[in-house]
């Protein structure tokens, strides 16, 4: 047998997530680059900054205690609104979380302390509409009961309570203004169905007081009643307004010509008639809704840009309407790099979130005219790119036989039939394995270890059909296809069969344990915050996830016979190797009470269980000594069980 590679050269997990921080949400506003960003060695504190130009140093708008995050729908996004007021001042709205307040800062002024502007509660996914002086935006009630409702609120600049504009029948939020303010598009959803399964896509214009009147519905599932369609971002291109719809099985661009002048007699029953394909591709415009402020596409003031995720790589482009309304063009960008998310553009100048194989995510400047481009990483990347384990794409037969995607990353060295194998099951459960340099993948490879990230079933990235393989299937497909995976690489010599592990969190944890459960071809588990219990989660979740598990187990409580079946909790007996757990006990997703059980179940089995538990973290961890201690916990104890 091979021996496993000297780790003297290996990457510490300090260096993986012990300082760097993770930027968000960019924004372009006259001229000047804004962003988000998390640090991990703050605490997980997330703070606004700014650049005045590509070779510029970067400046910290809210610093101290300031914590710009949103709690809406707990997952959040969306914690700030860059915009003008009426008089033209440039002005920030956001969400501090020490108080669940909303917040003004004016952004040209030195000196200038943020003002609070509202009661506490659950705001997010907001814009600052200058003609009428406020910010409007979604606050969520009820958000712990299971109960509960959304409502778009608009809230003066100069402070005050909350005014509804838009009281849905369940769930709201994206909402879009049009250049001249008066026209205003938004997403709606409703239980059982998430904003990826099911929703629509509603329209209304403001008359002078800033009332929304003309409520319509105008794309999505309801207009189309018979199919069931997802929208994702709308953004108004002028008098335009554009929509990644679904309905073609992916999310593709669409365009309502002339939509502010549109009123509800002009649309009828006929909205989806008026709506025109603008680049139909066997491509992603869109992602699964679970957070606020996402962006794929935008709208400097004359093109329309997007990115655009084909068979699992992204890629960042113009779209070339055709002036005869027949099929447009996709223009790629000649950029080196292909995972990309949080799109901007303002007067010839885009911004994103940009990494590749071997260039960690940062800040991506690009001029529209010159092409000239600036990528300003996070930080730089400690390993030489010889050192660096490249993606390769791995096609292999998974459930079904239907045909799964991942990515191998081969050991420094080269795999073997030795090779210690990682297998990740990735969280959401409709995230997707990116190609972006992922230094805890580096962690692995560095240390003689293969590591395999799936695409499973219900993957995005894929279209919608790949999405729908999970659909009453979750714990079944998605644990087939990651044995399927490291099958494949045992039989290509590429993974030792008795060194198997797999690791995930939140629902990628529920794989995880799954996979240990009923399969035979993992030796050891990793479990951050994942779901032992379906049943428990169906019945306590949280409001927005209240019902996800509908669609993929079954309605509860009528399918309780298939949650037991799925549960790993009900077959912890089917475990005959060791499982390390890692529990925020803030979690108000997948509560600390499954964790405990579930390790309790397999230590009366006498299977060698460890259990680490963090006070202040709740569903996802953020401080840096959580990261690494997880880590680090993580490899001691697969290197302990391995003989490693």
């Amino acid at each position: 047998m091979h021996a496993v590679a000297d780790p003297l050269g290996a990457l510490p997990a300090a260096v993986v997530v012990g300082q760097t921080p993770s930027m968000r949400e960019p924004r372009l506003l006259d001229g000047v680059l804004y962003w988000l960003e998390q640090r991990p060695h703050e605490g997980g504190r997330t703070t606004l900054l700014r650049r005045l130009g590509p070779d510029q140093s970067a400046e910290e708008l809210t610093p101290g205690s300031w914590n710009l995050r949103s709690r809406v729908h707990e997952y959040g996004g969306g914690s700030s609104a860059l915009g003008h007021r009426g008089d033209g001042t440039p002005v920030a709205v956001f969400s501090h979380d020490g108080d669940r307040c909303l917040w003004l800062l004016e952004l040209n002024s030195s000196d200038c302390q943020p003002r609070r502007l509202s009661p506490p509660g659950a705001y997010g996914g907001g814009l600052i509409d200058a003609v009428h002086d406020r910010w409007i935006g979604v606050l969520e009630s009820g958000s712990n009961e299971g109960a509960g409702r959304d409502q778009l609120v608009a809230v003066g600049l100069e402070g005050g309570e909350p005014q509804p504009l838009v009281e849905p029948a369940d769930f709201c939020g994206y909402p879009a203004l049009s250049p001249s303010g008066a026209g205003l598009a938004w997403v709606e959803w409703q239980q059982p169905f998430m904003p990826w399964e099911r929703s629509q896509l509603w329209l209304g214009h403001f008359d002078a007081a800033g009332k929304l009147s003309g409520r319509r519905l105008v794309a999505g599932s309801g207009v189309e009643p018979n199919l069931e369609i997802s929208v994702f971002q709308p953004l108004w291109c002028g008098p335009h307004l554009v929509v990644a719809n679904d309905r073609s099985g992916f999310w593709n661009l669409e365009q309502l010509d002339n939509a502010e002048g549109l009123d509800a007699a002009t649309l009828g029953v006929e909205a989806q008639l008026y709506w025109r394909p603008l680049l139909p591709m066997q491509a992603e415009f869109g992602l699964p809704q679970w957070v606020f402020g996402m962006g794929t596409q935008a709208w400097d003031g004359e093109q329309l840009l997007a990115t655009a995720c084909l068979q699992g790589r992204w890629q960042l482009g113009r779209v070339k309407p055709s002036q005869s309304g027949d099929a447009g063009q996709w223009q790629p960008l000649d950029i080196p790099f292909d995972d990309l998310a949080g799109l901007c553009a303002e007067r010839g100048r885009l911004a994103c979130i940009a990494g590749s194989a071997t260039e960690a995510a940062g800040l991506l400047e690009l001029d529209l005219g010159s092409s000239n481009w600036w990528h300003s990483p996070t930080a730089a990347c400690p390993l030489a790119p010889q050192a660096i384990s490249l993606p390769q794409e791995l096609w292999f037969e998974g459930h079904g036989g239907a045909p799964g995607h991942a990515w191998f990353y081969p050991p420094s060295g080269g795999a073997h039939r030795g090779t210690p194998l990682l297998v990740k099951s990735h969280s959401g459960p409709t995230a997707m394995a990116r190609t972006g340099l992922n230094l805890a993948i580096q962690f692995w490879t560095t240390r003689g270890w293969g590591v395999v990230d799936v695409n499973y079933g219900g993957s995005t990235g894929f279209g919608r059909a790949y999405r729908e393989r999970l659909a009453g299937q979750w714990g079944v497909v998605d644990v087939a296809d990651c044995a399927a995976a490291a099958q494949a690489l045992v039989a290509s010599g590429r993974a030792d069969p008795d060194r198997i592990a797999i690791e995930g969190g939140s629902a990628g944890g529920f794989t995880t344990l799954a996979a240990l459960c009923f399969t035979d071809v993992f030796r050891a588990g990793a479990s951050r915050y994942g779901v032992a219990d379906p049943s428990a989660l169906a019945s306590e979740s949280h409001r927005f996830e209240a019902r996800y598990l509908d669609g993929l187990i079954g309605a509860w409580p009528q399918a309780q016979d298939i949650y037991t079946a799925r549960s790993p909790l009900a077959h912890a007996s089917e475990i005959r190797c060791p499982v390390i757990f890692f529990q925020g006990l803030d979690d108000k997703v997948v509560p600390p009470e499954q964790t405990d059980r579930m390790a309790a179940a397999l230590e009366a089995n006498a299977i060698p269980v460890e259990v680490h538990r963090f006070p202040q973290e709740g569903h996802g961890f953020r401080d840096a000594a959580t990261l690494i201690r997880v880590l680090e916990a993580t490899e001691a104890f697969f290197r302990r069980h391995f003989n490693l």
